[in-house]
This record gives structure tokens, C-alpha cells and sequence, in this order.
């Protein structure tokens, strides 16, 4: 059964895999998934934007929101090599490469954990209705440009909503610091779905916190 498998060996639970990147998500949504968008100012300059994007590569967000994370081992092949897809600008002219990490380098951030990569999975523990619920979840892709750096997970058997969700901090030309959450979801089962308006209302209380844990101290 897929629930018996490591983390790493199960697939995600939805097809619309990277959907999180499309620019007309709310208007065009997977079928049956419900779309949101939330941006929000977290501070400025230099030191809030490389101090907000590192807390946001090593599970900064959710630990910092009140989740315990555990991040699952994986075989090497899994995560070493991993494939970064083209950017583009606006206007829709490539800025990076397409390239393929050897696994060489490493990034960390300050507490020495390991910059997230596609590939990583990991357990996400939070209460609902005052009962430890663990959530399952896999990295899907990567944002690592000059002004936008942050990452997508998608769900996998277990996690109470099946769909993705993507944290992405980005720098504009007057120096403020942002953070969008994108994200497509729907209930998993039939147990979620009849528990539907109190999921809604944690992914609400949650979203709110990841707006703001950004916008504090960087020390």
C-alpha cells in the first residue's frame, strides 16, 4: 500500500504538478481544487530579503508558524541530482539556464540546516480540533533567482488536503520584501470533506500566520 512506503518512494496525490506557477491560477484553477492567492510586505532592503529568503529554504515558515517538521532521509539520487528549470521575466525572456545540480554544493542556512530541494519530503505536524494531525508533503520545484528565491510542496496519502502550496519571497526595485503563498487544495477524503469548514478555517488561521512570521526580528 502507498501509505507503507518511505516518504520519498510515494507519489503526490493531484495532477496538476507546478500548478502553483501559473499567473492565472485563481481564474483558472484545477478542476475540483479551490485557488488562493496572499501577498504580503514582510519589511525591506538587503539583510530582511536574504534573511527571509534563507528561513523560507529551510522550513522557516511552518516551523516558525508552530509545525514541527521532520524531514525525511532520501537516497541521494533522489535529491542530488535535480533538475532547475528556466526562468523568465515578465515579458517572457529567459534569465537562468536550465541546469543539473551534481550534488557538490550545498546550501545552509544559519542554524546549519540544508537548503530545500526538489525532491525533499517531509512530515508537517500541526494540531486540528486539538488532535496531532500529520501532514505528508513532497518539494515539487525551486525558485532560486536573484530576487525571488522559495519553493512548492505538493501533498502526498495521509496529508488532509490533496494539492500544492508554494512560498515565494521575492525583492522589488524599491528594496520592499514580499511574500506570496499560492496554492490550489481540495479536502482528500471523505473524512476531510465532511470536516470541511473547521479545515477551512485552520488553513485560514495558519495562512494568516505565515504572512507575518517573516516580518519580525532577522536576528
Amino acid at each position: 500500500m502507498p501509505g507503507t512506503l518511505p516518504l520519498w518512494q510515494q507519489a503526490v496525490t493531484y495532477g496538476a504538478i507546478g500548478g502553483t506557477k501559473a499567473r492565472d491560477i485563481v481564474a483558472y484553477p484545477p478542476a475540483g481544487y479551490r485557488p488562493m492567492v496572499r501577498r504580503a510586505r514582510i519589511g525591506h532592503g538587503e539583510n530582511r530579503f536574504v534573511w527571509a529568503s534563507a528561513s523560507t529554504m529551510t522550513w522557516g515558515i511552518q516551523r516558525r508558524s508552530g509545525f514541527d517538521v521532520h524531514v525525511e532521509e532520501a537516497p541521494a539520487a533522489v535529491t542530488d541530482t535535480t533538475y532547475v528549470p528556466v526562468s523568465f521575466d515578465e515579458s517572457g525572456a529567459p534569465i537562468e539556464a536550465a541546469t543539473v545540480s551534481d550534488g557538490d554544493v550545498h546550501t545552509y542556512g544559519t542554524d546549519g540546516s540544508s537548503f530545500i530541494v526538489p525532491g525533499d519530503s517531509a512530515t508537517l505536524t500541526i494540531r486540528f480540533l486539538r488532535i496531532p494531525v500529520t501532514a505528508a508533503v513532497r518539494v515539487v520545484y525551486v525558485v532560486d533567482e536573484p530576487n525571488r528565491k522559495g519553493f512548492a510542496y505538493g501533498t502526498l496519502a495521509g496529508h488532509p488536503e490533496s494539492g500544492e502550496e508554494s512560498f515565494i519571497v521575492d525583492r522589488t526595485d524599491d528594496g520592499s520584501v514580499w511574500l506570496t503563498i499560492t496554492s490550489f487544495s481540495r479536502p482528500s477524503t471523505w473524512y476531510w470533506w465532511a470536516l470541511y469548514a473547521p479545515l477551512r478555517a485552520a488553513q485560514a488561521y495558519y495562512l494568516r500566520r505565515y504572512l507575518r512570521v517573516l516580518s519580525g526580528s532577522t536576528d
